[in-house]
């Protein structure tokens, strides 16, 4: 079975990535013709003025693409394992409420012709009810189970509501991390893609013994690296077309989903480590900035624009984090025996 769940994972990056070219090769020029352009704040870097009227919105179609692989492969998988694959598939549908929630907020910012959709407590609520719901159909269906591992401390068994509880506030920030890293062309994109490189082996190797888990991890990781990089062919500097919204806080959704359907969630904290340090620096940004009275700890937050003050270019932030973000994965890959011990995988 391990042949063909790889034979299909390498189907549907290509299926993906073919699609996703394709889809954007029509959707640039309709977001385009409805004047669907990104406003550049202005006290962003000057020389991202050059940006503006960029079409943004773009992330709908790697997100049509990836529904159209993804809804394949839950068949072949529900027909495999002579059951639906309800991790992959709740994992994917709470992603696509995500790029909901991104495409009410772009669409705001379009209406208002300005760089602020929802209020911060609107996009927060709903944002939460969708890792509610999320996280509690991983419970009822038996996904996940109520232990937390800490570092040097070992795990604790039956945490209980609170568990579940520690689960949305961490499935929410992973989700504006995420959001937080398509601040310059193909920055997100390129993260995301090393990511799902992360899934694909930890699916077809570590997990080989679970049908579900594996098929479910390599679905996911190979249309998302499918997806990604049909994405960058337009999104890679200079962008053609920006994801918005729609499609960063969707990827959000696909970063965290990957830990849960694992069952092992501490993971996300490493090998999205560079996604949470985008949120880090801006929160370390906004509290030094009311302490001081005025004074700023980083030339500009989030992290990567305080490298475009220091004079990084944009491909250089991009190769540099990605590159972070492939070590990390790779230090994940290398603890999940020990994870899985600790969790009783």
């Amino acid at each position: 079975m391990q042949t063909n769940l790889k034979i299909m994972a390498g189907i549907s990056a290509a299926a993906a990535f073919i699609l996703t070219v394709l889809i954007s090769r029509i959707v640039i020029p309709i977001l385009k013709s409805h004047k669907m352009g990104q406003k550049i704040l202005d006290i962003g870097p000057r020389w991202h003025k050059s940006k503006e009227g960029t079409p943004t919105m773009g992330g709908i179609s790697f997100i049509f693409a990836m529904t159209v692989v993804i809804t394949v492969d839950i068949v072949i998988l529900s027909l495999w394992l002579g059951r639906v694959p309800t991790a992959l598939t709740a994992t994917f549908v709470y992603a696509l409420f995500c790029g909901f929630i991104g495409c009410i907020d772009d669409s705001a910012k379009l209406r208002k012709k300005q760089n602020e959709g929802l209020t911060p407590i609107q996009k927060l609520v709903l944002q939460f009810v969708a890792a509610g719901a999320y996280i509690a159909a991983l419970a009822a269906f038996g996904c996940i189970k109520d232990s937390l591992w800490i570092p040097f401390v070992g795990s604790i068994e039956g945490l209980g509501i609170a568990y579940y509880i520690l689960l949305a506030i961490l499935a929410v920030g992973v989700m504006n991390s995420v959001n937080l890293a398509d601040g310059i062309d193909g920055l997100c994109s390129s993260e995301t893609l090393a990511v799902s490189v992360f899934f694909i082996l930890a699916g077809g190797v570590k997990y080989a013994a679970s049908g579900e888990i594996s098929g479910g991890l390599l679905a996911l990781g190979a249309v998302t690296a499918g997806g990604m990089l049909g994405f960058l062919v337009y999104n890679f500097h200079p962008a053609r077309v920006f994801m918005g919204d729609t499609g960063s806080l969707f990827l959000g959704g696909i970063v965290m989903g990957g830990a849960l359907m694992m069952d092992l969630p501490v993971l996300v904290i490493i090998y999205g480590f560079i996604y949470i340090i985008e949120s880090v620096s801006d929160i370390i940004q906004v509290v030094y900035f009311k302490l001081t009275h005025g004074k700023r700890f980083f030339k500009m937050a989030p992290i990567h624009h305080h490298f475009e003050k220091c004079g990084w270019g944009e491909i250089k932030i991009v190769v540099v984090f990605t590159i972070c973000t492939l070590a990390l994965c790779a230090l994940s890959y290398i603890m999940l025996p020990a994870l899985s011990e600790i969790y009783g995988i």
